[in-house]
């Protein structure tokens, strides 16, 4: 069994996907590389069969038709054969000096029967023609080398969250929760981190910089103007969230504040998109947003409706929508999430 299965979902990624699987390799044996080929139309397959070819063993190339990035992780949940799983997309890539830090300590907690739940490392956002390039830390809030339980980590800072790029997820958990992101779907990576949280009973984080999170190209998904094109996703997703995870049945109260705090902010990413997009349906979008939310779960929309963004989002009228996106920006601003 391998120590470590990562999923490389690729469509039409010929371009950039050898720097992404190159800094993988280094992993050596203890990874197996599932390069998983979601219908592309370019030479992505041919480039995924030399890998297999060159690294038998190690790399896997998986082929399928179209299902989105949704579909390219599922892939990869169900055909990993390692203890642990993560997902690197194809225009990231990772630090190799971290990636070996991070195996040989995975490789001891296995060794040592004390195998966690979720690993978590830092990332960084790697901005073309950024001067400073920021990264997300979490030394605040969880203590370092060290096992530990919800009750041992502390408090984030608001737009400080543990993203799929931070994460590690001990495979079985991924299993074990009934994970199943919806097809043809962007921004699923909030389903994989936030569905599997209440199942994770056990952590460990090391402070090291591991994930380069490519920010750059045109077409990406978090371009504020695609994301808007895109906003039935976004809402899509933010019910799901919603949906699959009932906070209330949450056990450890740590743990369903700080995801509370993350559905609250997808929520309001969502909420701000319909309001700059300007167009009226989209208006209507968000306030059939709120409202299934309500049906949903009462008891969390009205914490989710009284708290200070949540009364600003749904403001009335042009004056309303104005001081939502003048106090988005601010906070965009001063807290400095993407």
């Amino acid at each position: 069994m391998k120590l470590l299965s990562i999923a490389v979902p690729c469509y039409n990624s010929q371009d950039y996907m050898n720097h992404c699987i190159d800094t993988l390799l280094t992993g050596g044996d203890d990874v197996e590389i599932l390069i998983v080929d979601d219908g592309s139309k370019d030479d992505t397959a041919k480039i995924a069969d030399e890998y297999e070819k060159k690294y038998p063993g190690i790399v896997r190339a998986i082929h399928q038709e179209n299902g989105g990035h949704g579909a390219a992780v599922m892939t990869g949940v169900h055909n990993a054969q390692g203890v642990y799983f993560k997902v690197v997309d194809s225009d990231d890539w990772v630090d190799t000096d971290a990636f070996a830090q991070i195996l040989a300590t995975l490789r001891e907690l296995v060794e040592t029967d004390r195998a966690v739940d979720l690993f978590v490392s830092n990332y960084i956002y790697d901005k073309v023609g950024a001067k400073h390039k920021r990264v997300m830390r979490y030394a605040n809030a969880i203590p370092e080398k060290k096992v530990i339980t919800w009750d041992d980590v502390g408090v984030f800072h608001k737009g400080q969250y543990i993203l799929m790029h931070s994460v590690i997820y001990r495979t079985q958990v991924l299993r074990d929760c009934g994970l199943d992101l919806p097809r043809h779907t962007f921004y699923v990576d909030n389903l994989f981190v936030y569905v599997p949280l209440p199942y994770v009973k056990t952590l460990y984080y090391l402070d090291v910089v591991f994930y380069h999170y490519f920010i750059g190209r045109g077409d990406q998904s978090v371009q504020e103007d695609v994301m808007i094109r895109r906003i039935d996703q976004q809402i899509k997703v933010n019910k799901l969230m919603a949906q699959q995870v009932d906070l209330k049945k949450v056990e450890n109260k740590r743990l369903r504040g700080y995801m509370f705090n993350y559905l609250e902010i997808i929520t309001v990413i969502s909420s701000i998109l319909c309001l700059r997009s300007g167009i009226e349906e989209n208006f209507r979008k968000k306030q059939e947003l709120w409202e299934f939310l309500e049906q949903n779960d009462a008891q969390i929309y009205r914490k989710l409706r009284r708290g200070i963004m949540g009364r600003v989002m749904n403001l009335p009228g042009k004056l309303g929508r104005g001081i939502a996106v003048t106090a988005y920006k601010i906070t965009q601003r001063t807290v400095g999430f993407n």
